[in-house]
């Protein structure tokens, strides 16, 4: 089968969209053929090894594993013995643990969710990693009808998520980005669009009482100057230096938080069927719509990501077999 595999860190240049054998799936595995796959800011920094600390995980002078991609939907093609929950030909996607920028993939039936009718394949995998980020981040600060969130980086993969569930949950959003992607995040539900290279929002008059930081590009004391006294702050950014990354302000946010009103978070993201199954239900019923900017075929993701590293894609990238 074909896959894109890197068997060094760096840019987009050490992929390859070669052949690699078919995985075999043990007793409690789902064998998936891949129909559509998407890109996340994950898989950009385990294919540069950056920053460094995460190559504890992945490897230290070359990739453990060969093949990347965590994001996938697909058709079932075959079950393990003890699966209990697809067989043959149901439409299925989840979050795999890399692997899935693949023809096929062997999957653990608990990383599975149904893809229901009315949501095409391409817009399943833009949800696995994306859409839990924002519902997840949301759900941390306990969005209620009439707060008011912002979403700094509200034009990215997750924050276009992060717009839409907040409206859902019928806050008021203002969303932080580009002149370019302002009509984008106006068009998604964002009740007030912030240009950041007009204004500074920190400076600004305005408090909120959620915010969803998925840029990182400010101090904790400037978020804290427009976080309401009672406000939640909420980090999910991967930015930071070239060693530790987002790990400095995770550690500044949960050593400071126990000693103030305002309540500072750092987002741990974690693997749930149910918000999969709660998300899909959301586009089926026209209530969120994922942004997919573009899509390209699987033999041609050097070139998505090397588009995502240059233009700072609006919305989700996806890779199509």
């Amino acid at each position: 089968m074909k896959a894109i595999v890197y068997e060094e860190y760096g840019s987009a240049e050490v992929l390859r969209y070669t052949d690699v054998d078919k995985p075999a799936i043990g007793d409690d595995k789902v064998l998936v053929r891949v129909r559509a796959a998407s890109i996340n800011y994950g898989d950009r920094a385990t294919m540069h090894g950056s920053p460094s600390i995460m190559r504890l995980a992945f490897g230290l002078r070359r990739p453990k594993k060969a093949v990347l991609g965590r994001d996938i939907a697909g058709t079932v093609e075959a079950v393990g013995a003890k699966v209990t929950r697809f067989r043959a030909g149901d439409q299925v996607f989840g979050e795999m643990s890399q692997r899935g920028f693949a023809e096929y993939v062997a999957a653990p039936e608990t990383h599975l969710a149904p893809k229901p009718e009315g949501v095409t394949f391409e817009q399943a995998a833009t949800l696995p990693v994306a859409g839990t980020t924002a519902l997840q981040a949301l759900r941390l600060g306990e969005v209620a009808p009439g707060r008011t969130v912002l979403v700094n980086g509200a034009s990215g993969g997750v924050g276009t998520f992060a717009v839409q569930l907040a409206k859902t949950l019928g806050a008021v959003v203002s969303g932080v980005c580009s002149p370019r992607n302002a009509d984008l995040v106006r068009s998604i539900g964002a009740d007030h669009v912030i240009d950041y290279t007009r204004e500074d929002f920190t400076r600004g008059a305005g408090r909120f009482d959620v915010i969803v930081d998925l840029a990182g590009n400010h101090r904790l004391s400037e978020f804290r100057r427009v976080l309401a006294p009672k406000g939640v702050y909420i980090s999910s950014s991967g930015t930071g230096g070239a060693v530790l990354g987002p790990l400095p302000r995770l550690f500044a946010v949960a050593a400071i938080s126990p000693f103030l009103s305002q309540r500072l978070r750092g987002l741990y993201t974690k693997r749930s069927i149910d918000d999969l199954t709660h998300l899909a239900g959301l586009i089926a019923t026209g209530k969120i719509t994922p942004v997919i900017e573009r899509t390209y075929p699987l033999s041609e993701t050097a070139d998505a990501i090397r588009f995502i590293e240059a233009e700072h894609a609006r919305g989700k990238i996806v890779l199509t077999l």
